[in-house]
């Protein structure tokens, strides 16, 4: 119980003055910025973590069976198989980050590190048995997915820093909202970036909360709706270009891997499934199949054998041009449907046909 809830003068809003009020609005905006950034952030670790178990359950068993006889190689293949996120930043967004995918991923503590200045401000962190320290280039080094959670102002000396250390199958997700796409590429001289881009309506909905945890608020159905990718509410909305560069980076995911584009489709096709989703079951007669002509051209996917895989994409161009996978996303009614079943159910809420939210059927300006 918090003691000092209802005591007025000690809120941040009794310290400002009247005509200063208008601006409070900005609070609320950028809690709702920081709740959206860490759901889709945690989406995608989300569907990272579910492809790599995936693959793990159907390729590596016989290996791990084969050496169990030799002492403290079953575990190694273990920690191999997990998916290894790094945070660059131990700020306010680091943090709410870190403590939102231990808890809603959930991420083993062991697979994740944070790289600060000053890492004797992370100790909550380091009880939890994170490694918290200040070596970019061993962060990168170590993992599959980094996390840029720094200012703009040192964007540049991080870049220089990793970019020589950075594996062409890391993923880097800046949140860095000052610097584009294009020149994060020539920065780190990497193609595997995906940057989300939020654009913040005028009339903002009241709904975020100043003070809400981000765990708590995503286990909220009208705060979670409201972050859906395709959903308008709430007054912030995310360029849909970043769900064509997350299902790309997937696919870069699995190719890192040496997954055949055919069992590729198959997991993709599965996790869309309805038969997966508690909301669906009604709608088992359609079911969603991935093609590789939804990502690559018609002539490429002809000519593509079953079992290679698919071609390292970059990503930097996914978000800035039109892609296969763009006219699918706007031709398919059905996808977008299992996608918002499919996002909410992963976080543990189960949609109802009447609370299915609005879907924006226009993608934001780029």
């Amino acid at each position: 119980m918090d003691l000092l809830e209802d005591l007025e003068t000690l809120k941040f809003e009794s310290g400002i003055h009247e005509e200063d009020h208008s601006w409070l609005y900005l609070l609320g905006r950028s809690h709702g910025l920081m709740i959206k950034a860490c759901a889709h952030a945690t989406f995608f670790c989300k569907l990272l973590h579910n492809l790599r178990e995936s693959f793990s359950r159907k390729s590596v068993p016989e290996k791990r069976t084969s050496k169990c006889h030799l002492t403290g190689l079953c575990e190694e293949a273990q920690d191999d198989d997990a998916l290894k996120v790094g945070i660059i930043g131990g700020g306010h967004l680091g943090k709410q980050l870190a403590r939102t995918l231990l808890q809603l991923v959930p991420i083993p503590a062991e697979n994740l590190q944070i790289s600060t200045r000053r890492p004797e401000t992370l100790d909550e962190f380091k009880k939890l048995g994170i490694q918290c320290f200040y070596q970019n280039t061993s962060l990168v080094e170590w993992a599959n997915v980094v996390f840029l959670c720094c200012l703009p102002s040192q964007l540049p000396n991080i870049c220089v820093e990793i970019q020589t250390r950075l594996g062409k199958d890391c993923i880097v997700y800046s949140f860095v909202s000052a610097i584009p796409v294009s020149r994060l590429k020539l920065l780190l001289n990497h193609t595997n970036i995906l940057r989300p881009q939020y654009q913040c309506a005028e009339d903002l909905a009241h709904i975020w909360g100043a003070n809400k945890e981000i765990t708590t608020a995503l286990q909220d159905p009208a705060i979670l709706q409201a972050t859906c990718p395709y959903s308008p509410a709430g007054g912030i909305s995310l360029n849909i270009k970043w769900l064509e560069g997350m299902f790309y980076a997937l696919l870069n995911f699995c190719t890192a891997k040496d997954m055949p584009h055919s069992q590729v489709l198959q997991h993709l096709s599965e996790l869309f499934s309805s038969q997966h989703l508690e909301a669906c079951k009604e709608d088992e007669a359609a079911p969603l199949k991935f093609q590789a002509q939804d990502f690559v051209s018609k002539i490429y996917a002809k000519n593509l054998s079953q079992k290679r895989p698919f071609p390292l994409f970059d990503l930097t161009t996914v978000q800035l041009k039109e892609t296969p996978f763009s006219q699918y996303l706007s031709n398919s009614t059905t996808f977008q449907d299992r996608f918002i079943h499919l996002y909410c159910d992963s976080f543990g809420i189960s949609l109802t046909k009447e609370q299915e939210p609005e879907v924006s059927t226009g993608s934001p300006s780029q």
